[in-house]
């Protein structure tokens, strides 16, 4: 079976609820405003400062997807995760672009004999490693505020370029991939952390 249609399949059952919780929330955040005319009309609220998004600039060259609903459902449950855990939009970006790198933004549950280890979701973090049992790995929200748990315990993790504090938490055979995400994860921020 080809590995992309078992990976929305298992996305499809492990992520529905969550999803459709997500999806059925407030589609934005503007406030209304009437002018002279009396006329209501919405104001979005600003996008996060760039330099707060990428303060140290991206390193290498940068790689994009583009991401469907369920995708940019996760993008937004990672910014929900982030305001929870009281961090700023900069944690933000740090998490969507290890997630882009770890599943593309997917809610990987078990792969079976194409898992590594006991990896799983949006992290590809295991079980056996102490994240979590594999339902609560695989909850959006669960295990951002794990992976940002982490982050929180690396010191100076806010001065460091995105590929090392990302790295320090995950551990990963690939310590310098995550920066190819850089660019993409703060687009992501700056586009929907107000929304």
């Amino acid at each position: 079976m080809n590995t992309t249609i078992l990976r929305k399949t298992a996305l499809g059952i492990a992520g529905l609820a969550f999803t459709g919780g997500i999806l059925a929330g407030p589609a934005t955040h503007a406030h209304a405003t009437t002018g002279t005319t009396g006329v209501t009309t919405a104001v979005q609220a600003d996008k996060p400062a760039k330099d707060k998004l990428i303060p140290h600039g991206v390193q290498g060259d940068q790689s994009r997807i583009d991401l469907d609903d369920e995708q940019t459902a996760n993008v937004k449950a990672i910014i929900a995760a982030t305001k929870k855990s009281g961090l700023d939009e900069r944690a933000a970006v740090v998490s969507i672009a290890t997630a882009l790198q770890e599943s593309k933004l997917e809610n990987l549950g078990h792969l079976g004999d194409r898992n590594d280890h006991d990896s799983q979701g949006l992290f590809q973090q295991r079980p056996s490693s102490g994240w979590g049992t594999p339902e609560q790995i695989t909850d959006p929200i669960y295990s951002t505020m794990a992976f940002q748990k982490g982050l929180k315990q690396v010191d100076g993790w806010q001065d460091m370029p995105l590929t090392e504090a990302a790295q320090t938490v995950q551990v990963s055979a690939y310590p310098d991939a995550y920066a190819q995400w850089e660019k993409q994860a703060a687009d992501l921020v700056a586009e929907h952390w107000n929304s």
